[in-house]
């Protein structure tokens, strides 16, 4: 293991490793683990049921309660079909800006959080500092709950936990949840001259996916709720992604598949939204096998996220707003792991360098100036512990 401790020596290491979530993510693990035992720090694996992924955490402290997780995601979107300037597995430095895929979304933040270990073993800390890093976040945010769990019940009950998603900086207190469906419409072919005697997987999903422009607008229209109207847009939106089906423009379709995602604002529930479109899809395949009952409709539900709710006098908040000076009302519409936690009865906010505009771009770039904040940020935490 290589004595440069750094934040961009860190940084370069976790970017050589292309941890897009269809793949491994084991390599990085490994390389974590073993920064973690040469330092002295146990850590602990949470494997995925095919052994091809494993999350890690760890503690670094005293074994009591009161302490903060630093929580990041080791997996990152794909390069596929991208116009990039310089290799994205590879940290590129130009003009202040550290370019590579995962930069900013977020192994920035996991090199910061792993760079803070032997700086807070070396403080005399009286509660400890816990890190977490998952897999599989980019398509879904469920992985993160075994791992939560296992904390849970392994570690002491840490106070806070600091996620560490791009945020520039700022204290994020809440962000929409999500689900998302994989849609599949099976329907009967016939020549379209007799089109009354088939079902037209096509044109079944087009009547959902209007109603998903109804709900739209419907959601538009309406006074958003108080615990929404900080969000843009400032209600649940429904969205269809992809689509793809039909074999011949004079064939009824006989399949259909679309996509279909949920971005939920904090007060209206997922649930909520994931059954008012199943009795949609109930209501149109009914309809559907009434000519044809060998019709269906498929559901593939791939993720499933709640949100992060603004916490009142929330613990991680108070610690954060202290830490970076920042009392400013900041919410995001997109997602994190931040949901899985709070909803395990973790105080939780968002705060971590680099901007989201960045995040899933070609030539995605932190600023070194962001890492630097972020590292400043993290020698106030570990001052904090130590008091």
């Amino acid at each position: 293991m290589p004595s440069d401790r750094s934040v961009r020596t860190i940084l370069e290491r976790l970017v050589g490793f292309p941890t897009v979530s269809r793949d491994s993510n084991l390599e990085l693990i490994d390389w974590v683990e073993e920064y973690l035992d040469d330092l002295g720090v146990p850590a602990h694996r949470v494997w995925s049921a095919d052994r091809r992924k494993a999350q890690i955490y760890a503690h670094v402290g005293p074994e009591v309660e009161g302490g903060v997780v630093l929580s990041g995601h080791t997996d990152v979107v794909p390069v596929d079909g991208q116009d990039w300037s310089t290799d994205p597995w590879r940290l590129t430095e130009k003009a202040g800006r550290l370019y590579g895929r995962g930069t900013a979304d977020m192994k920035g933040f996991d090199a910061l959080a792993l760079a803070a270990m032997p700086r807070a073993l070396a403080a005399p800390l009286k509660r400890p500092l816990q890190l977490a890093l998952s897999y599989d976040e980019e398509v879904g945010c469920l992985a993160v709950c075994d791992m939560i769990d296992e904390m849970a019940q392994r570690l002491p009950r840490a106070h806070a936990v600091i996620v560490g998603e791009p945020s520039m900086m700022q204290v994020v207190t809440g962000h929409k949840g999500g689900t998302g469906y994989m849609v599949h419409v099976q329907g009967f072919e016939v020549h379209s001259s007799l089109l009354h005697r088939g079902v037209s997987a096509v044109m079944e999903a087009a009547r959902l996916i209007d109603w998903a422009n109804r709900r739209n607008a419907a959601s538009a229209a309406a006074q958003p709720a108080p615990a929404a109207a900080a969000f843009d847009p400032p209600w649940t939106t429904v969205h269809v992604g992809t689509i793809a089906g039909g074999t011949a423009g004079n064939i009824t379709a006989k399949d259909c598949r679309f996509s279909i995602e949920f971005r939920v604002v904090p007060g209206d529930r997922v649930d909520d939204w994931e059954s008012a479109f199943e009795a949609e899809v109930a209501r149109i395949e009914a309809e559907m096998q009434r000519l044809r009952p060998e019709t269906r409709i498929v559901l593939e539900k791939h993720y499933a996220l709640p949100p992060l709710e603004p916490e009142a006098d929330g613990v991680a908040e108070g610690l954060v707003r202290r830490l970076t000076g920042d009392n400013g009302t900041h919410v995001v519409s997109y997602g994190t792991e931040g949901g899985q936690f709070q909803r395990r009865g973790f105080s939780t906010v968002i705060c971590g360098p680099g901007d989201i505009a960045q995040a899933h771009q070609p030539d995605e770039y932190i600023t070194v100036a962001q890492l630097e904040a972020g590292e400043r940020f993290l020698d106030r935490l570990i001052d904090h512990l130590s008091e």
